[in-house]
């Protein structure tokens, strides 16, 4: 593949990659845990929309890390993605717990982990991963986020989509904070926290985070 200049990262092809890469990784969590637990759970990582924001965040991390190696050699791509995947997995889990006050995995069984948060069979997943997506999957992908880019109004949705995110993590960590509150006894105070009592609540926050939400 020429790198040429038509095929250089905007800003807003990162965007819709990360949109697309949410809903991506919120049907095949869905679709994998259904498979082996025969259960559907919601995998987002906020309460409103289907954006689980994990892979999200990684396929745009991969892509800047490896866009300009694309070209280079598979073992190449495989050092970086196996390095540069652990920093960004390690810097997720460690964010989920201080801000949220827990974090979605825990390798701690696994063998040559670290703190739990990352471990030597997952590290190798990422080199494969990044050789993947950046040899095979992006190609293909770039196209198609150049043809959003087309769209007349794709200016302002990004912008709608940049403030409804914003407002959609702010109200997740306000419904797991109330959730906490609930669960202490303690009666809500005003008619926001009455709402978050009736639908993003502890049985809606369990479905979504596997019980790790909590105190």
């Amino acid at each position: 593949m020429s790198k040429s200049k038509k095929e250089k990262i905007n800003f807003y092809n990162m965007f819709w990659l990360f949109i697309l890469a949410s809903v991506f990784g919120w049907i095949v969590e869905g679709i994998y845990t259904y498979i082996r637990r025969g259960q559907l759970i919601n995998h987002s990582a906020v309460v409103i929309g289907p954006f689980n924001m994990a892979y999200g965040i990684c396929a745009c991390f991969l892509t800047a890390i490896l866009y300009k190696y694309r070209d280079d050699s598979k073992i190449k791509i495989f050092l970086i993605s196996f390095i540069g995947g652990s920093v960004i997995e390690y810097l997720m889990s460690l964010g989920m717990e201080v801000f949220l006050g827990f974090t979605a995995w825990n390798y701690s069984r696994y063998f040559l982990n670290i703190n739990g948060r990352i471990c030597l069979l997952y590290s190798v997943f990422w080199g494969i991963l990044g050789i993947v997506w950046i040899k095979i999957c992006f190609p293909f992908i770039v196209k198609f986020l150049t043809k959003i880019n087309q769209f007349k109004y794709n200016g302002f949705l990004v912008k709608f989509l940049i403030a409804f995110l914003i407002f959609d993590i702010l109200l997740t960590i306000g419904a797991i904070e109330r959730a906490r509150s609930f669960e202490k006894g303690i009666a809500p105070a005003n008619k926001i926290e009455v709402f978050l009592d009736n639908t993003f609540n502890k049985d809606y926050l369990t479905n979504m985070f596997n019980n790790n939400w909590g105190d």
